[in-house]
């Protein structure tokens, strides 16, 4: 009997151990996987530049869909969301509206499994990028999502920037200190010098006027970027006319959102169709240019395939309160029956800008007078030691 128990328990050990390494052996199978590259590298990437001269192109990237063994899943349908950073409240970026927000959500045949595409990142941090791939032909492969994560880091001419302007408000706030702090006399009737009255003045003076210029400013920012500008109207199409050609017996129709606002992702669609039959036409490739009209420079720019219905369809944000030029060109496919010369469509969309909340612009300033308040009380400390009796 004791022999009999002995056995069982050997065997119910080998029998785990089996499942054990069974399960193990399943959780560590290769599985389907994106793979992500950039150029330049993801090293080299920064934020847009809304103060830069001349823009850089925006960031190229390519994404491929492969199997457990390294090859491409080909004929594959894949959807990528790229999302911005989280919101920082204490220390905020460029575009605070564009915090938190969905940047890009486009949907792309990928023969090949390879998906390109350009995009100008508009503020620094981590992007997210949400990536669903299913395959054309039922069952060709399992569907598998994926979230990627991409870091921006902040350009360092706005650390820069900031040290020179920290340096000069402390050595602002260093000399008030100093001024204050030396023996001064009062005289009958007053209730501080008179030069620590004319700094005082001066003081409130300044962080009225940057106060009131803060706001002021941010005002005619956001009707500024809501109202085009005078050389752009000439730009703006008055009818839909540019957005719907018919060449050699193709239609090409761009529609969706006229308008936009900043935060708020537009959505925007092509078709192309047979113009006599009306049939969809899936044999295509398309290019699409985002073109950011006020300083002419790209935005976003991809080229790929329709679907079978003969469409095309992404949503984008348009980070800034400026006209924006949409360019769709059309083209045979490489293995396309009908053969045809390109032609485009274009259609301008006009971009409402948004004040920053007041939160953002209070918090700049509140960290602006701070710097002074301690160049201040350094001042003030210095100067009463160097008059106090050894």
């Amino acid at each position: 009997m004791p022999k009999l128990k002995l056995s069982a328990f050997i065997s119910a050990t080998c029998l785990m151990s089996l499942m054990f390494y069974g399960v193990t052996g399943f959780s560590q199978t290769p599985r389907s996987t994106i793979r992500l590259t950039t150029d330049p590298s993801i090293s080299q990437l920064a934020p847009f530049e809304a103060e830069a001269e001349t823009h850089k192109p925006p960031a190229r990237l390519t994404l491929e869909a492969i199997d457990a063994n390294g090859q491409p899943l080909t004929n594959a349908k894949i959807r990528i969301q790229i999302l911005t950073p989280s919101k920082t409240p204490w220390f905020t970026t460029d575009f605070p509206i564009v915090e938190g927000t969905k940047l890009l959500d486009i949907d792309a045949i990928a023969p090949q499994g390879k998906v390109q595409l350009q995009q100008t990142f508009p503020i620094r941090g981590t992007y997210q990028l949400l990536v669903n791939v299913t395959p054309q032909t039922a069952n060709a492969f399992t569907p598998f999502q994926q979230t990627l994560t991409l870091s921006i880091p902040e350009n360092w001419i706005k650390y820069r920037n900031f040290a020179i302007l920290a340096a000069v408000l402390l050595i602002v706030g260093l000399v008030g200190g100093w001024i204050i702090g030396g023996r001064q006399l009062i005289q009958p009737g007053e209730i501080a010098p008179q030069r620590v009255r004319l700094l005082l003045s001066g003081a409130v003076i300044v962080a009225i006027a940057a106060l009131l210029y803060v706001n002021v400013s941010a005002e005619m920012a956001q009707s500024g970027m809501s109202m085009p500008m005078s050389h752009m109207a000439e730009t703006a199409p008055k009818s839909d006319a540019s957005a719907v050609r018919q060449v050699q017996g193709l239609e090409m129709r761009l529609t969706g959102d006229k308008s936009a606002i900043v935060g708020q992702p537009a959505r925007l669609q092509v078709n192309v169709i047979d113009s006599q039959t009306k049939q969809p036409v899936s044999d295509v490739q398309l290019k699409v240019t985002t073109t950011q009209l006020e300083n002419n420079w790209n935005a976003f720019a991809y080229e790929g395939l329709n679907d079978t219905t003969g469409q095309f369809s992404w949503q984008q944000q348009f980070f800034d309160g400026a006209p924006h030029r949409i360019e769709v060109e059309v083209f045979p496919s490489s293995n396309a029956i009908r053969k045809f010369q390109p032609f485009q469509v274009e259609q301008t969309i006009e971009v409402e800008g948004v004040t920053p909340p007041l939160q953002v612009r209070l918090t700049g300033l509140v960290y602006f007078t701070g710097l002074i308040v301690v160049g201040l009380l350094a001042g003030f400390g210095i100067r009463r030691r160097q008059q106090l009796p050894y």
